[in-house]
Order: structure tokens, then C-alpha cells, then sequence
């Protein structure tokens, strides 16, 4: 084979993979953080905790965290006489920071209450 015919095959198969190739249907844009509508919860009280998980620590190694999440919804329902607690992704994500087996001794914790009588548990506002 000559130099010729080896960069005709090459064009040969390269016009074939741009025949078969399907284009994709575009994907849609992210919404940026502009554009995106924060849900507006209208606070009817807020309160600052400092929770000791202490009990967390009664439980056997692999069950801690559970508990400690668990220990910490029962607070939060106990001092704000609610029966329904959200705890927010930031919060959960502090307790499990150290795995299963090591969450925090004491958690410095905001519960805010909304007109439908939830609570959600926030980090606290840096002053």
C-alpha cells in the first residue's frame, strides 16, 4: 500500500465515524446562584443551643453518630414543644465530620421555628 491509499482509508473511516456519530441533545444550563429563588421561611422564633451529646457516647462505638442525631432531635423537641425537627445538611454534616464512631462531646446549634410549627436546625450566625 502507498502513502496515498493509507491517507485515503484514514478519510474513509473518519467520514464514517462522523456519520454515525449522533449528537447529543444540548444540556441544560445550571441555574446560577443568581437566578435560583431562596425559599423564605418566615420565622415565627429562633433560639441558640449549645446541645451535650453526652448520652451519644453510651452507645456502643458503631452506633454513636445515629444516636447523637437521635439525642439531638430530642432536644430540640423537648425545648421548643414541637413534634416534627429538620436538621439541616450543615448540622448533619458536623456530627458525622468525625465518622461513625466520634461525633462532637457538644454541638452549638440555632433552632429556628416556622409558622407551620417545624424547626430546623441550623449552625449558628456568626456574629
Amino acid at each position: 500500500m502507498s502513502k496515498e491509499e493509507i491517507a485515503e482509508d484514514k478519510e474513509a473511516v473518519e467520514e464514517k465515524k462522523k456519520e454515525t456519530n449522533v449528537k447529543a441533545a444540548p444540556k441544560p444550563k445550571k441555574p446560577t446562584e443568581e437566578e435560583k429563588p431562596e425559599e423564605e421561611i418566615e420565622i415565627v422564633e429562633e433560639k441558640n443551643y449549645t446541645v451535650n451529646l453526652r448520652e451519644a457516647w453510651k452507645a456502643p462505638r458503631k452506633k454513636r453518630t445515629p444516636r447523637a442525631i437521635r439525642v439531638l432531635k430530642e432536644f430540640i423537641k423537648r425545648h421548643m414543644k414541637v413534634d416534627s425537627v429538620i436538621i439541616s445538611n450543615e448540622i448533619n454534616e458536623e456530627v458525622w465530620s468525625r465518622s461513625i464512631e466520634k461525633p462532637p462531646r457538644k454541638l452549638k446549634v440555632r433552632a429556628v421555628k416556622d409558622k407551620d410549627g417545624n424547626v430546623i436546625i441550623y449552625p449558628p450566625a456568626k456574629t
